[in-house]
Order: C-alpha cells, then structure tokens, then sequence
C-alpha cells in the first residue's frame, strides 16, 4: 500500500503527480497533481487501476475535500497530435502543478521520465503504489478523465466512449469501420491511421 515515506524524505510541501489516458486512441490525456497532509489523508488511497469504479468516486471527494492543495489538468486531442502523447503529458503535468494554489517545493512523479515542472523533480516507478500523494493523483487523473469521456459519449454517439474511454476494444473498432473518425480521434496514432486505410 502508498504510504508517506517518500513525501517525508523531500522537503515540503511536495506533489504527487500522475496522469491518465496515455494509451488510448481519443480523447485529451489528464494529469493530476495533489499535496497531502499525512495526519489528514484518506483512508485506502492506492492506484487508481486497483479499485473499483465506486471506491475511486468515494476516494475523488475525499481527497478534494482533505487535500492541502489539488488541481486536474488536461492536454487536447490536438495538442496530443501536434506535440506527440509524452510532450503532451509533460504538458499537463506541468499545468496541474502550475495550478495548485500552494506552490509545491518537490514533485514525485510517477514513471521514470523527467518532465519539465515548475519545481524540483523524482520520478517514481510504480509510484502509485508507493506514494499516497500519487496515488491520490492517479485518482484525480482517471476519475475527471473517465468522466470527460462519458460526456463525449453524448456528444460523439456511437463510438461506446463511455465504456471504453477510448481505449482499444471491438466496439470502437467496428464504430471507427462504420462512422470514421470522430473529432477526438487521436489522427496521428499508428492503429487509427492503419484502421482507415491511411497508411
């Protein structure tokens, strides 16, 4: 379980940070940055890919109300296209540290790569299994994502966005087949493009 020993060995106030939605083919990719106070974080934080859809949504108000600071940000489908999904990931991360309201001394940030933050960096493989502050990121991350996706389901009926987020499964691929791409569609991915015949 995510516990608080990497947040006590930075000097404060430090962010977990996380993303979600590197690896589908549509919709923005979302990052989360969160600062915890070990005496007043939830109970059960852990990553977000673990639990269930209901105890992420509990875990989401829980952290909102008791975090010191959070902020959930996000980088476009054309942003993904035009800068590649690593770029655009760095770029959310850095808007969700950019958008805390207290100013964090060290990011934790999950994976291995070093992106360009506001703040001192150390990056955590597996860190939403080790950090709780990222953890808690990884939460924010999915949870806003997953429901950005939904409400795309109503806006791009069809393509079953609010079963798969967007991801790989065989509804999307029949749908892409049937209606084409959808203005959220990831254009430049190699599956999308082999998919319509562009390559």
């Amino acid at each position: 379980m995510p516990d608080f020993m990497l947040e006590l060995a930075c000097p404060g106030p430090v962010c977990g940070v996380d993303e979600a939605g590197r690896g589908p083919w549509a919709g923005p990719v979302s990052a989360a940055a969160v600062i915890l106070d070990p005496a007043t974080a939830p109970a059960g934080l852990d990553d977000s890919k673990k639990l269930t859809h209901a105890r992420r949504e509990a875990l989401e108000a829980e952290i909102k109300t008791r975090a010191v600071a959070w902020c959930v940000a996000f980088a476009t489908v054309e942003e993904i296209d035009a800068l590649n999904i690593l770029q655009a990931t760095g770029l959310a991360m850095r808007r969700a540290v950019e958008g805390l309201s207290v100013i964090p001394a060290f990011a934790l940030v999950d994976g291995n790569y070093r992106f360009k933050l506001p703040c001192e960096i150390k990056t955590v493989v597996k860190g939403d299994a080790l950090s709780a502050s990222i953890a808690a990121a990884s939460i924010l991350a999915k949870t806003a994502r997953d429901r950005l996706m939904v409400e795309m389901d109503a806006v791009h009926p069809g393509y079953g966005f609010a079963g798969h987020k967007g991801y790989h499964a065989a509804v999307h691929v029949e749908a892409l087949r049937s209606l084409g791409p959808s203005p959220i569609h990831r254009m430049t991915w190699a599956p999308i493009r082999e998919l319509l015949g562009h390559d």
